[in-house]
C-alpha cells in the first residue's frame, strides 16, 4: 500500500494529537450506509485534519455533497459536516445546525444575570 506524504501527516496528526475518532454511524438518516473498515480511518484521518481535531460523531457513504461525508464534533463543541470526494480530499464543510431533542443548543441553560428585562 502507498500513503502519501500528505496521507502519513493526516494518520501522525489524529494519532499524535490524542484525537479521538469514534467508530461513528450514519445515524442522521435511516437510509444512510456508515463509512467501514480502512475507509472509515482514512475519512475520519481527514475530516479531523481538516477541522483542527475533535471527535467523529456520524460517517456515511454516499452523501449528497460528496462521496463520504464525516460529522466532527469539535472541541469547542461545534458540529462540522465534511464532506470527501473518493481518495479522501476535502471539497467542502458545512456548520451543522441541524438540532434534536438531545443537543444542547436546544436546551436555554442558566439565565444571563446582565439581561434586565423590566415587565
Amino acid at each position: 500500500m502507498i500513503i502519501s506524504a500528505a496521507g502519513s501527516a493526516l494518520i501522525a496528526a489524529m494519532v499524535g494529537g490524542g484525537v479521538t475518532a469514534a467508530s461513528a454511524s450514519g445515524g442522521g438518516d435511516d437510509n444512510a450506509t456508515p463509512i467501514t473498515g480502512p475507509a472509515l480511518e482514512q475519512a475520519s484521518a481527514a475530516a479531523l485534519a481538516y477541522t483542527g481535531g475533535g471527535k467523529v460523531t456520524e460517517t456515511e457513504v454516499g452523501d449528497e455533497d460528496g462521496y463520504y461525508q464525516v460529522e466532527v464534533t469539535t472541541p469547542d463543541k461545534a458540529v462540522v459536516d465534511v464532506a470527501l470526494d473518493r481518495d479522501f480530499t476535502v471539497i467542502g464543510a458545512v456548520a451543522d445546525t441541524e438540532t434534536g431533542p438531545d443537543d444542547p443548543a436546544d436546551s436555554e441553560g442558566p439565565e444571563d444575570p446582565t439581561d434586565d428585562v423590566a415587565g
